[in-house]
């Protein structure tokens, strides 16, 4: 019986005959549509994929007119960064790294964040990165943005004033671990709002606020009423949201934003909110299950991103890559499987990004 080679979800490469496969993406929507409450991929969709994954090229490519832009996260830090963190450790400046993404690379757009990659670290110094952001700008095309994460963890001892509600939990402490999270939601906020802010004053063309979610439904709002109170003051600055992961948890349980409750909103969920408040560009996250089948994970990834599109009035940029949109959990995850997952979301997925 003939097999075709493909991958685990931790990018292990495996084989399976072409009814394993179908038998794993029906599997994968399936699950995803019971999650979210969604519909499933139609037959149609499924041969798509299928197709896909008996495609025996190891890199695949949408079609002549299918070509989508794509944003970033980290940015510079793909060339300066540590192998670690997703770099190649090559000793550039950050303004010389987005000039090779530009000059060498193509990119459509392009950000510049700092190596901590975090709101609350970056105030300090806020006046050198608009600098920074300055010489960019003066010396590129590309549009430019400045990304960081909301990241209430930092918010939390030990790493700041407020108790954590980690610690305060399994102590019994929740209404002291629920104030912490409400009092951090009031300082991320003000801290985006100043730093954005200097980013728009200087001429930055967007704000990517990244990775939202990581510290629960706190850590959502946090990002929903800074986006609401940047829009105010600066209506022209781009806010792309990419979130943490596929849906939001509910550390806190109770937080609403116009009487949403935000703890356990799926994707198609998530953009609406993300709307309101003002959001340019929505990313999506589906996180992949290291055991379980490429077919079962990107079938999953993109029934979600699918339900998310079809909801969304503004662009959706799927999150792709290490452990998300249906791509492997790996460090630099193979080409074949992210072809393969790219080629799904926007032939199938209809994302107007990356």
């Amino acid at each position: 019986m003939v097999s075709y080679p493909t991958r685990m979800g931790d990018g292990h490469p495996i084989s399976m005959t072409r009814d394993q496969l179908m038998a794993d993406i029906i599997a994968g929507s399936e699950h995803a549509a019971d999650r979210g409450d969604i519909p499933t991929l139609d037959e149609g969709e499924c041969d798509h994929l299928l197709g896909l994954f008996m495609n025996p090229a190891r890199v695949v490519g949408v079609q002549p007119g299918n070509e989508i832009v794509l944003s970033h996260d980290i940015g510079t830090l793909h060339l300066t960064g540590d192998q670690a963190n997703s770099g190649v450790g090559i000793p550039l400046s950050r303004v010389q790294a987005i000039q090779v993404h530009e000059r060498a690379f193509a990119a459509d757009t392009m950000e510049l964040a700092h190596t901590d990659y975090s709101w609350k670290p970056v105030k300090p110094i806020i006046a050198m990165e608009q600098q920074e952001l300055e010489n960019a700008l003066l010396s590129t095309i590309v549009p430019l943005f400045y990304g960081a994460m909301p990241n209430l963890g930092l918010y939390y001892a030990p790493d700041g004033p407020l108790g954590n509600p980690s610690d305060l939990l399994p102590k019994g402490k929740i209404k002291e671990a629920l104030e912490a999270q409400e009092l951090a939601v009031e300082q991320a906020v003000r801290d985006m709002v100043y730093c954005c802010g200097k980013i728009a004053e200087v001429g930055g063309d967007g704000i990517n606020l990244d990775t939202t979610g990581a510290a629960g439904d706190a850590d959502f709002k946090a990002a929903l009423l800074a986006i609401e109170e940047l829009k105010s003051k600066h209506p022209s600055t781009a806010i792309q949201v990419g979130m943490a992961g596929e849906f939001v948890l509910g550390l806190h349980g109770s937080l609403e934003y116009n009487g949403v409750r935000l703890a356990g909103l799926y994707p198609h969920q998530q953009v609406k909110l993300v709307e309101q408040a003002g959001g340019d560009i929505f990313g999506p996250v589906v996180n992949t299950d290291t055991g379980k089948s490429m077919a079962w994970n990107l079938s999953r990834a993109v029934t979600f991103v699918k339900a998310c599109s079809e909801a969304a009035a503004i662009p959706i940029h799927v999150n792709l890559g290490m452990g998300v949109g249906g791509a492997p959990l790996f460090e630099t995850p193979p080409i074949d499987s992210v072809s393969r997952a790219t080629v799904a979301m926007v032939e199938i997925a209809r994302v107007d990004g990356l």
